[in-house]
């Protein structure tokens, strides 16, 4: 008898934890997806670097559009390259806190007809972030071109690459700590006229985390933006969504 209850003892033990993807042993049910799951990190990682609260892409690529608009309404010259520098922070007694030094380079491009079709930007920034599931330090680049500068368009089109690297260190699993790149490639991400916001898009996305004392691990990823301030990822064949706003993440 005394057998057959160690046996039950060790059996619900078993089953109260699973190994995760680098050996270590992580309670079923914890963290903010249920159950364990190995994308976790990666699929912070991303909403941290889109998210409008931890200065991501989402607002980066919106001020790029407001800025290229900007040069067409003070009709400058074909050619002309604007620079600027900008320190941002977030509010105070916001959620999800960040602070970031950023550098931008406009280029005015325009057609045959000699008027304004795109500006080329290019986009350098580093600084930090800190939400509630992850902080990380970060720095990288981007270069964007925007299209639709016309009187007549209706939406600002911007097509380009975003690029990060830094570390990290999870909030749920606190093992988890280590450095990470992010590779975001936009197609056609589409922003209304009237109010700078997301209307579609879609992007492609490579992940890579390094942990110490373990080999690197890679993430491959799609993205779609829906036009209500979510966007559809797909990481490793796991889906979420993800709020552009708070970079709250959702597995579906």
């Amino acid at each position: 008898m005394k057998t057959l209850k160690l046996f039950l003892i060790v059996l619900l033990l078993s089953g109260a934890v699973a190994c995760n993807k680098y050996g270590t042993l992580r309670r079923v049910g914890n963290g903010p997806y249920g159950n364990y799951d190995p994308n976790a990190n990666a699929a912070d990682l991303i909403a941290g670097s889109l998210a409008v609260n931890s200065n991501g892409v989402a607002i980066v690529s919106s001020n790029v559009t407001f800025t290229s608009q900007s040069m067409v309404d003070q009709h400058v010259a074909c050619g002309t390259i604007k620079t600027d520098t900008v320190n941002q922070q977030s509010a105070a007694g916001a959620a999800t806190t960040y602070s970031y030094t950023s550098k931008y380079s406009y280029t005015l491009n325009c057609n045959s007809s000699n008027q304004p079709d795109n500006t080329a930007t290019n986009y350098v920034y580093s600084g930090s972030y800190n939400g509630p599931n992850l902080s990380s330090t970060n720095a990288g680049s981007s270069i964007f071109t925007t299209t639709g500068l016309s009187p007549t368009a209706t939406l600002y089109i911007v097509n380009g690459e975003f690029k990060q690297s830094g570390s990290f260190q999870s909030k749920t699993t606190t093992t988890n700590t280590g450095n990470h790149t992010i590779d975001i490639v936009l197609q056609n991400l589409s922003f209304t006229k009237a109010t700078r916001k997301i209307a579609s898009g879609s992007a492609t996305i490579a992940v890579s985390e390094t942990m110490p004392g373990q080999s690197t691990v890679t993430y491959n990823g799609t993205l779609v933006f829906n036009g209500n301030d979510t966007a559809s990822l797909t990481l490793n064949s796991v889906n979420y969504t993800i709020n552009l706003d708070t970079g709250v993440v959702t597995k579906i």
